[in-house]
């Protein structure tokens, strides 16, 4: 198991409890990311991810394998998680206390636009190679 984590939204409605599988951080540059984020995602892979009882949580089906989760009050994105439990990925920002390690990874590198560009060395994987994990059980 990797690292515990606490976090919460932007009002503090909604807190969290989330296992983290590793600290590595992943932009994703998907078309639905940059209008829902303003920008690139930013995320990092949880094993588990637990809200606290009542929090008010909206859960957003945004495509046919996968949905978002964010605070019903003041908006703020949390999660993002695959219809079969298989992946999720939290809002690296949310955390009360984020992992400090540099970006590692962006994904759906395919639709990033032009007007942005990360300084940093990463692993770079297109839409059909994200999706070719997915369906292969994130292995």
């Amino acid at each position: 198991m990797g690292a515990e984590h606490t976090g919460r939204c932007q009002c503090g409605a909604v807190t969290f409890a989330v296992t983290l599988k590793q600290d590595t951080v992943t932009a994703c540059h998907c078309t639905t990311c940059r209008r829902m984020h303003a920008g690139p995602y930013m995320g990092v892979d949880a094993d588990s991810l637990e809200f606290a009882a009542g929090a008010p949580v909206t859960v957003y089906k945004s495509s046919e394998w996968a949905t978002r989760s964010f605070c019903a009050k003041c908006g703020t994105s949390l999660a993002w998680r695959a219809n079969d439990g298989s992946m999720i990925e939290v809002n690296l920002f949310a955390l009360d206390n984020p992992p400090e390690n540099p970006l590692g990874v962006e994904i759906f590198i395919d639709e990033k636009p032009d007007t942005y560009a990360f300084a940093n060395e990463t692993h770079k994987m297109t839409g059909a190679e994200v999706m070719a994990l997915a369906l292969a059980g994130g292995e």
